[in-house]
């Protein structure tokens, strides 16, 4: 009755360490009327999920446009979120096709997703881009948060070399640009990760000595045991138990990271087990595994606002990545230059709907967290897409595109959106990052906001 509240940035403190909280009811100001109270914590994040080579579009679009429109057998897993999906088509990006450059069409797709700008075609150091979505978020929001941004992958690749007819390989394996100049490469080892999020991380350290430490390493909970304690006599039972299913989650994503670890370390050679499939000691092999373990510690971020900007990879453009967990040993890459080959199209229905089955439960344990008036995926905007369409032909106008959440209320949600050819894509990005309370009158070769989407 103090009319005090306990501080957004509350960090639980040990050696090394710092866990940001979940939203509690204690950060909310004791005498606020309700609505003031929940929009008080309820910061809006935004997210973009890749997914490369394309995607089987005719089981992707839906016929009708509105709110009754039907599920493809592609985005079926996305049915019981019907009501915080917006579904797009239309939408392109000129910027992906060659324009007098030739081949290269997958470092095009990655590289311009989030730009809207024709990369330059090297495979030096002089490589030449712009500033991506994310990033002007990035720029604009990222000093509220302990991390500006957040970039991930699924997929081990390079930023040097040619990896696509001329283009560096900077272009095909970031989606996030700093600058015209300097790519954000995704993180792909998930403890890196952890430790980004949690602490204990130095980048200079090497192998050996990393883990020499973590044999003695007691858990991140265990160093923070001190200040927990403390919180807990401070906080009524709900609060309590909010933070403890938070802890709980993060407990959980250490004792999965230590056993993919303890996995890693005892596995055989890994070209035995997929062929030109590179992993490093300490990455999942398993794409459900390492996906599961991102998408948890991407929720980890949203939950605790460690940051409000994040991306990811499923795999990073142009991958050949085999996926035989479900029974399917060819490379994606391959697979997606079927020619008309009807078991190779069903192939990559597959691997399509796989992906989406993932990002789908990520997706609904967003929408079972509570925040502010309602969910985290209610104050996302979380847009899922690939920079090609048809993978066969290497497409990049009514590519496929989907956003989910509603920004807190500030879009319209639960309709297929028909937008004329040759909408570009960069026009939904204006659209979000206003909702954001970001504004900017053009990115890459954008032309405007896009017309009723907004409340």
């Amino acid at each position: 009755m103090t009319g005090k509240a306990l501080s957004r940035r509350t960090l639980l403190r040990g050696l090394g360490t710092a866990i940001a909280l979940p939203a509690l009811d204690a950060m909310r100001p004791a005498f606020a009327n309700p609505a003031a109270r929940a929009a008080s914590t309820a910061p809006v994040r935004m997210l973009f999920a890749y997914v490369p080579n394309g995607i089987i579009m005719q089981d992707w679009t839906p016929e009708a446009a509105g709110r009754s429109y039907e599920f493809k057998s592609i985005m079926k897993p996305l049915e019981p979120l019907r009501d915080k999906l917006t579904v797009f088509t239309g939408l392109t990006h000129n910027t992906g096709r060659a324009l007098g450059d030739g081949p290269g069409d997958h470092a095009r797709a990655a590289s311009t997703f989030l730009t809207g700008i024709h990369p330059k075609k090297t495979a030096g150091a002089d490589i030449s881009l712009g500033i991506s979505c994310d990033q002007v978020a990035a720029q604009a929001v990222g000093h509220k948060t302990r991390l500006a941004s957040l970039e991930l992958g699924l997929e081990l690749g390079r930023l040097a070399g040619n990896c696509d007819s001329g283009y560096s390989c900077a272009y095909s394996n970031s989606i996030s640009w700093r600058s015209a100049t300097t790519p954000n490469p995704p993180e792909v080892n998930p403890r890196l990760v952890f430790e980004r999020l949690f602490g204990s991380f130095d980048p200079t350290e090497t192998a050996a000595s990393r883990a020499k430490r973590e044999r003695y390493q007691k858990s991140i909970l265990d160093l923070v045991s001190q200040d927990t304690q403390s919180l807990q006599r401070e906080l009524g039972p709900t609060d309590r138990r909010k933070l403890d299913e938070y802890l709980t989650a993060v407990r959980e994503i250490e004792v999965r990271i230590g056993d993919v670890e303890k996995h890693a370390r005892q596995m055989p050679n890994l070209s035995e087990i997929a062929p030109g499939f590179e992993k490093p000691t300490g990455i999942p092999v398993d794409f459900a595994e390492h996906s599961k373990l991102m998408f948890d510690m991407m929720t980890i971020a949203m939950q605790s606002d460690v940051t409000r900007i994040l991306t990811i990879m499923l795999a990073r453009e142009g991958s050949n990545r085999p996926y035989r967990e479900i029974g399917i040993p060819d490379g994606h890459h391959n697979l997606t230059h079927h020619r008309n080959n009807q078991e190779w199209i069903e192939k990559i229905r597959q691997i399509n709907r796989y992906h989406v089955e993932h990002f789908a439960k990520f997706l609904t344990r967003l929408d079972a967290i509570p925040d502010g008036d309602g969910s985290l995926l209610d104050h996302s905007m979380i847009v899922y897409g690939s920079g090609i369409a048809d993978g066969n032909r290497h497409t990049h106008h009514d590519l496929p595109i989907l956003v989910a959440g509603s920004g807190g209320g500030r879009l319209r949600t639960g309709k297929h959106a028909q937008f004329p050819s040759y909408t570009p894509l960069t026009n939904l990005y204006l659209t979000l990052l206003d909702s954001m309370g970001v504004r900017t009158d053009v990115l890459g070769d954008s032309s405007g906001h896009l017309n009723h989407l907004t409340v």
